[in-house]
């Protein structure tokens, strides 16, 4: 078949390329995922889509494809967390996991799923890794108040060789988006997801809507989906698709963060994690926010 009918629409550059259906998407985007056609053509993809940018449409088609293909995981007890993670640290401690913890500490079933994107920045999964929570050797049920990990590779293998096509390129493609609003779950749950750039906020906010999903939505931290230790950022929730504002902007951001560890490494991270679950350091005020915000939405579902 190929998708060469396809990339015909969407890779006329940014004023001649067109959108196409939710059904031509999810066509289109599980061939990609079957790799049932070329590495060329799916270089083609990924860079008409860059330039084009994606469509709510497209993107709810894209998702179609990958639930069909997706390891889902069984249904929880309590609705479950679930925590994309692929940017990792750059400057900052990556404080995932802090997030995931503080939420198993109240009986949530927590989900990090994620893949190291890059090669120079500090992950999650390491930090997971230091705190003693390895990745899933198969998908299974998520006991409530527990944290596990799962790599992108378990739920979705063809998902995993498309983010890798990033190191090929050297350019971000759909399915970098489309993993931090994934549900990977069967059962009740909620997705947290971020946001980098203020136009990835629309769009992403018109998928939620589109797909009817339970979400929250903010701007993370370098790409993560933890409330920014420094600042209280935005969030936007979604329950069946209903957009809802649960949290302002707060003006100003702090020089620095009592406690926080100025070494980015895992074990730092994770050293630093123990501390503040062991109440010897605070739990920084935006996250706590965002804990208490979940805890909401989660009693909703």
């Amino acid at each position: 078949m190929g998708i060469s009918q396809y990339i015909k629409v969407i890779g006329r550059g940014k004023q001649g390329a067109r959108a196409i259906t939710r059904e031509q998407a999810a066509d289109l985007f599980g061939q990609v995922l079957d790799r049932t056609v070329t590495d060329l053509e799916i270089g083609g993809f990924c860079l008409a889509m860059r330039i084009k940018g994606e469509t709510p449409e497209e993107m709810a088609g894209f998702l179609d494809a990958t639930y069909q293909r997706l390891n889902h995981l069984p249904p929880t007890e309590r609705p479950l967390v679930v925590l994309p993670s692929y940017n990792g640290a750059r400057k900052l401690p990556v404080l995932t996991p802090l997030l995931a913890l503080l939420l198993a500490r109240e009986g949530l079933p927590v989900l990090v799923h994620g893949t190291a994107t890059e090669s120079s920045r500090i992950f999650a999964s390491d930090v997971l890794a230091a705190l003693d929570i390895h990745a899933l050797t198969a998908t299974r049920t998520i006991a409530s108040g527990e944290v596990a990990f799962a790599a992108t590779e378990l739920l979705c293998p063809g998902l995993k060789r498309l983010l890798d096509v990033r190191r090929a390129v050297g350019l971000r493609n759909p399915a970098h988006s489309l993993v931090k609003i994934m549900d990977p779950c069967l059962g009740k749950s909620l997705v947290v997801s971020s946001y980098t750039h203020p136009e990835y906020a629309i769009s992403m906010a018109q998928t939620f809507e589109l797909i009817q999903a339970n979400a929250l939505l903010l701007r993370g931290t370098e790409g993560e989906v933890v409330a920014d230790a420094r600042r209280t950022p935005q969030m936007e929730a979604f329950i069946a698709g209903k957009r809802t504002l649960l949290q302002a902007s707060q003006p100003g951001t702090l020089a620095s963060v009592p406690d926080l560890p100025k070494e980015i490494d895992s074990a730092s991270t994770a050293a630093y994690i123990r501390a503040v679950l062991a109440g010897t350091h605070a739990v920084p005020a935006s996250i706590a926010r965002q804990v208490e915000h979940i805890l909401q939405l989660v009693s909703q579902l």
